[in-house]
């Protein structure tokens, strides 16, 4: 006669094992939440695509209000905070956003916008490259000093390494952002 284990204990053990592997699994889960995927493209007039589109205003240094209504923030820079609500004029500020309606009056309000992969940003702007020919606003807004590069976003290789040189062009010249003279602050924004 075997006085080894019951026939039971074995299908036991299978039920632990299963039970064992949908807890860890429940455990990951709320531990490592799904990352949400992009935000959904606007509907309607606001859906940009690659090409000329006219430009209604100018927000501010990184940011445009096109004629269909939608915003685009430009692509792999960051200049100067202008508008953000409670939150100081920052030096450079308001010359990037001059900089960017000289450049936008120059194009007569028409520019072409190509996009990297990622096309919207969290507060549902578009994310673009703006041309007029062949002169891109975003790295001549950088090459005068007036944005630093941001290269962690996804856009292709070639245009982070034209920022990056624009960049280092701009600190070894000194300009705007990078020289030794501060522009006198302009107070809060309301």
């Amino acid at each position: 006669m075997n006085r080894g284990r019951r026939p039971y204990s074995r299908s036991l053990r299978t039920y632990w094992g299963w039970f064992v592997v949908v807890a860890l699994l429940v455990i990951q889960w709320f531990m490592y939440p799904p990352i949400p995927g992009p935000p959904p493209l606007p509907t309607g007039k606001e859906v940009l695509t690659e090409g000329v589109h006219r430009v209604r205003r100018v927000v501010d240094g990184d940011t445009l209000l096109m004629q269909s209504g939608a915003r685009v923030r430009l692509e792999g820079v960051d200049t100067p905070e202008t508008v953000r609500e409670n939150w100081p004029v920052e030096p450079w500020g308001p010359e990037a956003s001059a900089f960017t309606k000289e450049f936008i009056q120059r194009a007569n309000n028409n520019v072409k916008l190509s996009f990297g992969d990622d096309r919207l940003d969290k507060h549902g702007r578009y994310l673009a490259f703006v041309w007029d020919g062949d002169k891109m606003l975003n790295e001549e807004l950088v090459r005068a000093g007036l944005a630093r590069a941001r290269l962690g976003w996804h856009f292709s290789s070639a245009l982070k390494r034209r920022l990056r040189l624009a960049e280092d062009d701009a600190k070894r010249a000194k300009r705007g952002i990078w020289s030794d003279t501060i522009p006198k602050p302009s107070g809060i924004r309301p």
